[in-house]
């Protein structure tokens, strides 16, 4: 007869097995989590990972938006050629659809539904555009998660208690805080050079970049005191986190953020402005 192999406890059961008695409150779990962790039953992504599941459940959609003044919205008064521009330039997959202001979203648009028009087929924005969903800035970010899992929406316009659009927020932006930022286009390869060329004084940069390599780099002397990477430098201009798509000018330098998430900085474009270039 053969024998069974041993059975191989789960992480779950050994956990279990572990604990000697139930957390009382959350921070109970937490500090049981962390002892975990040091006692090599959780490594260090599982426990980031709980800690921002526990954390969502606190969350507020309101804490995680994108305020109204940074939403990229398509006007449905402009052309088709008057948005691809800036479909191209912005590099987002899915647009607030407006008509006048941004209190008036009128539905999302897919930016791959703008291929049709590049190709030269029949095309009527209108008809491309999804339904828009909204939500109010205090809905808890579990609830909206378990929503959008279920309705199969990645964006939803958030509303103030009067009506008007605050902002919007999406299922990354909900994600990213239980697993990190996640990846997409702009993230660097690991065999890639922290400062790579993009084109004509156009250079795509990891925000851990020394500032003594970035300078060396770029023939600039930039500086900041207590301040040791390119991303700090960046953090000190804007004066806190900034959103993906923002831009700033500074010694000569546009800086436009490529990836960022609520807890840090981590790519950035950087272009070399010639003396007479506009500043805005």
């Amino acid at each position: 007869m053969v024998e069974e192999p041993p059975h191989k406890p789960s992480l779950l059961e050994r956990l279990t097995h572990w604990l000697h008695h139930e957390p009382e409150n959350r921070e109970e779990l937490i500090a049981i989590l962390h002892q975990a962790l040091e006692r090599n039953l959780l490594d260090t992504d599982a426990l980031s990972m709980m800690e921002g599941v526990l954390g969502v459940a606190d969350m507020q959609v309101r804490d995680v938006m994108i305020p109204r003044a940074q939403m990229d919205v398509i006007d449905l008064q402009s052309s088709p050629e008057q948005i691809i521009p800036f479909l191209i330039e912005t590099t987002h997959s899915r647009f607030p659809a407006i008509e006048g202001n941004k209190d008036n979203v009128v539905g999302i648009l897919l930016a791959k539904d703008m291929l049709r028009f590049t190709a030269g087929l029949p095309f009527q924005i209108r008809d491309m555009l999804r339904p828009a969903i909204f939500v109010p800035g205090s809905k808890r970010l579990n609830v909206l998660l378990r929503e959008f899992r279920t309705n199969r929406n990645h964006m939803a316009m958030v509303v103030d208690e009067y009506g008007g659009v605050s902002g919007l927020v999406t299922i990354e932006d909900v994600l990213e805080q239980i697993v990190g930022d996640i990846e997409d286009e702009y993230d660097f390869d690991e065999t890639e050079d922290n400062i790579v060329p993009e084109g004509e004084a156009q250079f795509r940069v990891k925000a851990t970049t020394e500032l003594e390599d970035f300078n060396s780099f770029m023939g600039t002397h930039l500086h900041s005191n207590g301040v040791e990477t390119l991303g700090g430098l960046v953090l000190n201009q804007f004066g806190r986190m900034p959103k993906r798509g923002e831009q700033i000018i500074f010694a000569g330098l546009k800086v436009k953020i490529l990836r960022a998430d609520s807890r840090r900085l981590h790519s950035v474009s950087v272009t070399k402005l010639n003396p007479d270039s506009p500043s805005s």
